[in-house]
């Protein structure tokens, strides 16, 4: 492994996770580490919280199985840092995948933000946990620090339903999954929606989801797959969870904790078309209480083990 500047007096070849475990023993120090300290109970919390939901909802969470290389790629691998990142859609993915480029690029890349959107979701561009052996996964899942970045769960659900039903650009998905849609949910569709598949309403596309048919034909696409089913963070022990609501502290707290926050920080722009829970709001006035309740029990597992309150507009059976 290549050496790392130090981090907070630690030896330059420290692990991510030997930094992340000295950081939880620190955690009763005063004055300097008061901050590091907070950090590292925050993140303590959050890890106790997605084990203890795991534990009470062992039944439907945990089925009783071992997990498969198909079940992991979408965890990208840095082997320089020893990093494991597992992306989830709609949570700042994109940007994630920009600095994973930069870490993994060996030089190639310095600026996150030269590299196109495009790029950072070409697959070759990155190499996943699926592309190893069992052995090599195992060793990596053991020793490397391992992380994601979670968001309120109806909120990445309406941003993916802006992304990809009400741009038009968004032709793949229109086709793949709008003309389904329609043609399910759609009483009386004229056959140029039915062709299109380009206006699906945000009624007809949670109708889609809460439908038993759609669940037992195929997985959720992974922008509106649950964080439990991409991730498995029942089966796989994250060290850090990051979200999407402090996404730029908890960013460069994993780069500090991989040795390269001096040089290296969290992109950031403002971007006014973000999904925000005003917004989130609106979409979900129309939707009835009946829907609202089964599109709820499909995200309940996230809003436990993420520690995100039932949003207040729900109106729940």
């Amino acid at each position: 492994m290549a050496t790392t500047p130090s981090v907070w007096g630690l030896p330059g070849s420290a692990r991510p996770t030997q930094c992340l475990h000295l950081c939880v023993q620190l955690m009763g120090m005063r004055g300097a580490m008061l901050e590091l300290s907070n950090t590292a109970v925050l993140h303590q919390m959050r890890r106790d919280q997605v084990t203890d939901t795991c534990r009470a909802n062992s039944v439907t969470s945990r089925k009783r199985r071992v997990l498969t290389p198909s079940d992991l790629k979408h965890l990208v691998v840095d082997e320089d840092h020893e990093l494991i990142y597992c992306y989830v859609p709609k949570v700042a993915c994109t940007n994630w995948k920009r600095l994973m480029m930069v870490l993994t690029g060996r030089g190639k890349y310095s600026d996150p933000m030269e590299i196109p959107a495009s790029e950072a979701h070409v697959p070759a561009n990155l190499k996943t946990l699926n592309q190893y052996s069992i052995p090599e996964i195992n060793h990596r899942l053991k020793s490397y620090l391992k992380f994601l970045f979670v968001r309120e769960p109806f909120e990445r659900l309406v941003s993916a339903y802006r992304n990809k039903f009400t741009q038009k650009y968004n032709t793949s998905f229109h086709k793949r999954y709008g003309t389904k849609i329609i043609r399910r949910q759609r009483k009386n569709a004229t056959q140029e929606a039915l062709r299109r598949g380009d206006d699906v309403k945000f009624e007809e596309f949670v109708a889609y989801l809460i439908d038993p048919h759609t669940q037992r034909e195929e997985p959720f696409n992974e922008h509106w797959q649950t964080v439990y089913s991409l991730c498995h963070p029942c089966h796989i022990r994250y060290d850090l969870v990051g979200k999407y609501e402090t996404l730029e502290e908890d960013s460069n707290y994993v780069l500090q904790l991989a040795g390269v926050g001096s040089h290296l920080k969290f992109p950031t722009y403002a971007k006014s078309t973000r999904t925000t829970d005003e917004m989130t709001t609106e979409f979900f006035q129309n939707i009835s209480s009946e829907h609202q309740t089964q599109l709820y029990e499909v995200y309940k597992l996230d809003f436990l083990m993420f520690n995100y309150s039932v949003p207040s507009y729900l109106k729940l059976q």
